[in-house]
């Protein structure tokens, strides 16, 4: 193609791709929060409609709206070095402690409350964690409970995109 009115062809091409990307982005922010984690493997039995995007949920988290339960199911050393804030750690739910104390958490709220699970320690389609944990609260009757998509670990996919943390011991240590 030639350039035209004094733009050279690499600055036809850079405005292309610009244009592409922002529009890339604008269609991001117009789909719902789980669409970003299309294509993700679903967890524990889990359809992609309870996929939450981390934008979704760093969205709530920085707003006044009513937050839902978020729960760590991960282990303690991530959740000490970062964690989404108000979370709540409750142990591995690879391990039967953790789910013990998932289990102990959720018993009193409705079970219709709105509930997030996380973990973060590795690839999605590795995590030990978030299946457990899922079919767990789905066998105390919960209904809406999300998983928070982490494609690649806590680190990449929340830390270093600036969504909020707080670091530290769980509360009650």
């Amino acid at each position: 193609m030639r350039a035209r009115r004094g733009f050279s062809s690499r600055a036809a091409i850079a405005v292309t791709k610009g244009v592409f990307a922002a529009a890339v982005v604008v269609a991001a922010l117009a789909l719902p929060a789980s669409s970003s984690a299309q294509g993700a493997p679903a967890a524990g039995g889990a359809d992609k409609d309870a996929l939450i995007a981390p934008e979704a949920l760093a969205g709530i988290v920085r707003s006044s709206a009513k937050k839902p339960v978020i729960f760590q199911v991960g282990f303690r050393v991530l959740y000490e070095q970062a964690h989404i804030p108000q979370s709540r750690y409750v142990g591995p739910g690879s391990k039967e402690e953790g789910l013990a104390e998932l289990r102990r958490a959720a018993s009193p709220l409705p079970r219709d409350t709105a509930i997030v699970l996380y973990c973060g320690c590795c690839p999605w389609v590795r995590c030990p964690n978030v299946q457990p944990a899922y079919k767990a609260l789905l066998g105390l009757g919960f209904t809406n409970v999300k998983l928070l998509f982490i494609e690649k670990n806590f680190g990449a996919d929340w830390v270093a995109k600036g969504y909020p943390v707080e670091k530290g011991a769980p509360a009650g240590d």
